[in-house]
């Protein structure tokens, strides 16, 4: 029998709705109080709203919505129920509020200005909204949609659109416009990784050497992190070996490093960026 998804306790529901709520009113702000006067614009959906609502009289919250949703009842299936629901409820909360934050008026006409805090509270809020389940901007699922059909990268697919949506801007609101668009869009997109993935990046690490178990006790009575061994067989000298697998801070990385060499100079390391850890024992151990 398939096993059932784990429900959310009533605070981790309630947390969910307080942040994502948070992040849609900020990016709300963000477009309302700093971008948009200054015609700065964001990517993706709301940026093709954000020009519509320039060229016609309709309001932009009400182009966010609709041009949204149809795209969220398509990819109801590739994206999941509660995904759909939580990006739809924010979707709507930032729509509302843009509408309500219309009529207040910027706090600069710096372009400058604007587009760097414009661009660190849109990260930040659009950040919150993903970290908890959602999104605000479904041009990912029309990347997902469009992957299946022309067999290209949903990263690929996401930047030509950005690339199309900032060319249009440039001739709508001027070239300068455009340009600070993606410098703001580039600010956004840090902030964002930073809120997701938080500050404490991890690092994965594995070591090849003939000297792995002494490296090993190295690295637990030294870091005070655990190892784990995988069985590798050398494709040239066809011998039997252990690899050592561990996952350390950034900071931890250096001194890592000088422990293998100290042991082993010609040992194989290779690292890797880890996004999040979840589960396992990865606090670190006492060193005495």
């Amino acid at each position: 029998m398939p096993r059932k998804h784990r429900k959310l306790t009533p605070v981790q529901l309630l947390a969910k709705f307080i942040f994502i709520t948070t992040g849609a009113v900020m990016m709300a702000v963000a477009l309302e109080i700093f971008l948009i006067p200054n015609t700065v614009i964001d990517g993706g959906i709301t940026g093709i709203s954000i020009i519509l609502s320039e060229v016609t009289p309709v309001p932009l919250g009400l182009f966010i919505f609709i041009i949204n949703v149809p795209f969220l009842i398509i990819g109801y299936k590739q994206i999941g129920k509660t995904f759909a629901f939580s990006t739809l409820y924010g979707i709507t909360v930032m729509s509302l509020m843009t509408a309500y934050l219309h009529h207040i008026p910027a706090l600069t006409d710096d372009k400058i200005l604007a587009s760097m805090f414009g661009g660190v509270i849109l990260g930040f809020g659009i950040g919150l909204v993903i970290r908890f389940g959602g999104s605000l901007d479904g041009t990912e699922i029309v990347a997902i949609l469009l992957s299946k059909r022309f067999h290209m990268p949903v990263g690929q697919i996401v930047m030509i659109i950005n690339v199309f949506i900032f060319a249009v801007a440039g001739f709508v609101f001027g070239w300068d416009s455009a340009m600070f668009s993606i410098f703001t869009y580039y600010i956004a997109a840090k902030v964002m990784d930073i809120v997701v993935e938080g500050l404490e990046e991890s690092k994965s690490v594995t070591i090849i050497s003939s000297e792995y178990e002494e490296i090993s006790q190295a690295i637990v009575d030294r870091l005070g992190r655990s190892t784990t061994f995988m069985y590798a067989k050398g494709g040239y000298s066809k011998e039997d070996t252990q690899m050592i697998y561990c996952v350390v801070t950034r900071l931890e990385l250096a001194k890592l490093r000088t422990i293998v060499q100290d042991i082993d100079p010609s040992a194989f390391l290779a690292i890797e960026h880890v996004s999040e850890v979840i589960g396992g024992n990865f606090e670190k151990k006492n060193i005495h």
